[in-house]
């Protein structure tokens, strides 16, 4: 083993538990929902596309029932009742479903899973992903051996993290959330957890000033 993952080891042993986001910290398959969210409204042209793109990037972490039912709302200007809104986000899933497990791990989470396990520190997967879909794909990508448990929505981040601190009784303060979107940090932020911000290279950091980002998964010293 060397130096850089015994120093990995070493931090591993502060932290109480880790929360993950999916995409774009645990996979790299924040393309592929980019790409989803563009087909998906091809036939209302390029610059309904484009806004949907943008108002998908501009609200990570939102459940994509929340973001089909605003895009079409706003940007179709048609909206959708609920059965309708249901039926696109099985065409979403039917679209990204093998495209996400196929997709390869970010940088260092590979890594960072098994300093973790071997550590016996608990992992969970908090994603906007819906929760059957989330769990059915950590299985498929042979993850599932990682995470104590893995949540998706229609629950809220917030509550999903408060339920689980509650639950296994942790200390905010010695629990970490790693993710790549404004949602991430607020669950962070409003639980009162630590936070590592995934920004991938050549991209702009979408959080606050003083946050503690990276380009890759890794375990920072708890603050």
């Amino acid at each position: 083993m060397g130096e850089e993952e015994q120093s990995m080891v070493q931090e591993a042993k502060n932290w109480q538990a880790v929360f993950f986001d999916f995409d774009g910290v645990i996979a790299d398959s924040t393309a592929v929902k980019i790409e989803a969210f563009r087909t998906l409204f091809t036939s209302f042209g390029p610059e309904v596309q484009e806004a949907v793109v943008n108002y998908h990037l501009e609200n990570g972490g939102m459940p994509r029932h929340d973001k089909i039912r605003h895009c079409y709302a706003q940007f179709v200007g048609r909206p959708l009742e609920e059965t309708l809104i249901a039926l696109e986000c099985e065409k979403f899933a039917d679209m990204v479903r093998d495209a996400v497990i196929a997709a390869p791990l970010i940088p260092g989470a590979a890594e960072t899973l098994q300093l973790l396990k071997a550590q016996t520190i608990p992992c969970f997967v908090v994603s906007g992903t819906p929760h059957d879909e989330m769990n059915a794909i950590v299985q498929a990508k042979g993850l599932h051996e990682y995470f104590v448990e893995v949540h998706g929505s229609p629950r809220k981040k917030p509550m999903v993290v408060a339920d689980i601190l509650q639950r296994y009784t942790f200390s905010p303060t010695s629990c970490l959330f790693v993710g790549d979107a404004m949602a991430d940090y607020q669950a962070a932020r409003e639980n009162g957890l630590d936070f590592l911000g995934i920004v991938p290279p050549g991209k702009e950091s979408l959080f606050p000033a003083h946050t503690v980002i990276a380009q890759r998964v890794q375990l920072p010293s708890p603050l």
